[in-house]
């Protein structure tokens, strides 16, 4: 906007006009008018805002303004000159009828502030819903219930075939526990059974430890082709002709029931055990103690499992396996990850899965399942936590 100024007398203003001037000096008795003391301020001749002469020796310019608009409400609040910041339009004298006006602040635009998550430098984005608890079975067979834990996704995995074959008899169960992602526990969960079973079909019936062996290297080696990150540790059980062949790569583990008394099937594989620990330096490897945890590498809490492309040479996919016959006295098997592991133990789990799987008339293995889960998260565990309760009286 341009306007013109006027200079009265003399183009250099006496000590009398100072640029700080008193309230009067500002604020013009006329709502239409302006009075404003200012130096060295030009404008273009064009300016509709002309300036007329001055009326007292104080207020040298004066600049005539536009009226401003009177359809504000009059029942504003009246504010002085000296005590409000907000007036900016003129303001009437104490003598003057019409109502002042108010120009008030308009309030600015919501604001769109992305919550940060826990995590530094990342921000939380849509993604596709997780499923934070899993569960299926058939109780007079089985019953499997997975609970997530502190990560962003479930990394546990489950496998179960049953009727192979067409037998009722045969089965096929399995519990994976991904690390560094879910993908090898996802590979293993639907690979690992028929490599098993292709395995044994090709071999004699006193070469079942064989062929689960080479399901399990086999099942490894065509993950490793996949070029994807991460490992699985894996326990699995296989039920054929009354015999249960229990196979495990890493801190899965299986515990079953004899007669109420738990029997462990398997054996964990970690660096502080004394076999594993020595065949890992004796290829050139070492174990460290990170954080209270002996570690391959000082990186992987396990020596053994599915994946792992970059601890390959230490972390080995070769199954250590326990044939057993099956007899009445056996009742139910456990499998788990070491989310249930690390705060019960094996009898206590037994214990408090036996009165819902014997004894009852209609056996409930899914509460058996979900007490256990509970009880692991109940005493601080924040790992994903999966388990298995298999009815091994069905196929004896």
């Amino acid at each position: 906007m341009s306007c013109s100024v006027a200079v009265s007398n003399s183009p250099v203003f006496s000590p009398s006009s100072s640029l700080f001037c008193n309230k009067t000096s500002i604020i013009s008795p006329s709502p239409e008018t302006l009075t404003l003391p200012l130096t060295h301020v030009k404008f273009s001749p064009s300016s509709s805002l002309s300036p007329t002469s001055s009326s007292s020796p104080s207020s040298p310019f004066r600049f005539r303004l536009q009226k401003p608009p009177t359809g504000l409400s009059s029942s504003s609040a009246c504010v002085s000159s000296s005590s409000s910041p907000l007036a900016t339009g003129p303001v009437s004298g104490p003598s003057s009828g019409s109502p002042q006006t108010i120009l008030k602040r308009k309030r600015p635009a919501k604001l769109d502030i992305p919550v940060a998550s826990m995590s530094f430098g990342s921000l939380v984005t849509p993604r596709e819903v997780r499923r934070d608890e899993v569960e299926e079975g058939r109780d007079e067979y089985y019953s499997v219930y997975c609970k997530r834990g502190r990560r962003e996704a479930m990394e546990d995995r489950y496998s179960a075939v049953i009727d192979i074959q067409g037998d009722p008899k045969q089965a096929f169960f399995g519990i994976f526990d991904g690390h560094g992602g879910a993908k090898a526990a996802e590979y293993a969960a639907e690979n690992l059974d028929k490599n098993i079973l292709h395995e044994i079909l090709r071999r004699d019936e006193d070469e079942i430890e064989d062929a689960v062996k080479h399901g399990y290297l086999n099942t490894d080696s065509e993950f490793l082709k996949e070029d994807f990150r991460g490992g699985s540790c894996c326990v699995t059980a296989l039920i054929r002709k009354g015999t249960l062949v229990i196979s495990n790569a890493g801190d899965c583990r299986a515990v079953m029931s004899r007669g109420g008394l738990a029997e462990a099937l398997t054996s964990d594989h970690r660096p502080a055990r004394e076999d594993e620990k020595n065949r890992i330096e004796n290829m050139g490897g070492y174990v460290d103690l990170c954080r209270g945890t002996w570690r391959v590498q000082g990186s992987l809490a396990v020596s053994r499992g599915i994946g792992d492309r970059h601890l390959k040479q230490w972390v080995i996919a070769d199954p250590e396996t326990k044939i057993i016959r099956l007899k009445p006295e056996y009742e139910f098997l456990i499998l788990a990850s070491d989310g249930l592991w690390d705060k019960v133990s094996n009898q206590e789990a037994v214990d408090i899965a036996r009165p819902f799987c014997r004894g009852v008339a209609a056996p409930e293995p899914m509460l058996a399942c979900k007490k256990l889960v509970d009880l692991s998260v109940s005493r601080g565990s924040v790992d994903d936590v999966s388990v298995m309760v298999i009815q091994l009286k069905r196929y004896i």
